[in-house]
């Protein structure tokens, strides 16, 4: 038996995206009527939604080529899908506040305390309480991050990818830019708006899966993002 926990967000018609992200837009494009020829009915339900929205949206994760012009080409479709398939481990900086640095030693210090290693090929998720505290408030977009150091720490330990609650992974106007581009340096990536990952605090190693959908040239893509526990 296998305890799956489910940590991606809803999707729906004006939720909060980044400040340079459009505006989430679902409509209904064809009911259940309209296919059926029934033009008198007091119920109309969607049979096809229109979707508008980013790759970025929600629960997501970066393809490489977004992070920076260095790395055209590394779509999303291109990316192995291992990378979205992985062992994981979840830490605990819920004592951070807001637009506070989660630094090098942060991360050494929360692995020591959970008794946990960071392997190679990991998906690493930093739990900060963000979500629960923040969303969808006015300081959602003031969430703690990563400082650049921090991201070459974790890149250097050979991850597959790191994920955060926040809407970004690092803090806007003070290591957000630099993060993304130490991502495709290195050449790993990270998730961002993710959910539930105080529900996998103390429980130690878990199967991370968060497929991309597969957008040709695609700079990201909306994940379903899970954490597997084996029973």
């Amino acid at each position: 038996m296998h305890e799956l926990i489910d940590l991606s967000q809803e999707i729906f018609s004006g939720m909060p995206v980044h400040k340079v992200l459009p505006e989430v837009t679902i409509i209904m494009h064809s009911s259940h009527e309209e296919w059926e020829g029934i033009a008198d009915s007091p119920h109309i339900s969607p049979s096809v939604n229109k979707l508008e929205f980013s790759e970025h949206t929600g629960t997501h994760v970066d393809a490489l080529s977004h992070m920076s012009r260095q790395n055209r080409g590394q779509s999303i479709e291109t990316m192995p899908l291992f990378m979205f398939y992985t062992e994981g481990i979840c830490l605990n900086f819920s004592q951070k506040g807001l637009r506070e640095l989660i630094e090098p030693t942060d991360l050494e210090a929360a692995c020591m305390k959970d008794g946990l290693e960071i392997k190679n090929g990991d998906t690493v998720l930093l739990y900060t309480d963000h979500y629960r505290k923040h969303y969808p408030g006015k300081e959602w977009a003031n969430g703690p991050g990563i400082s650049a150091e921090a991201a070459k720490w974790l890149g250097n330990k050979g991850i597959s990818a790191f994920g955060v609650e926040t809407m970004a992974p690092g803090v806007s106007g003070v290591s957000n830019k630099e993060v993304h581009r130490i991502c495709g340096e290195l050449g790993f990536t990270h998730y961002e708006n993710l959910i539930n990952l105080h529900l996998l605090i103390g429980r130690g190693r878990f199967r991370f899966i968060g497929l991309p959908l597969k957008i040709r040239g695609g700079t990201g893509s909306p994940v379903r993002a899970v954490a597997v526990f084996e029973e």
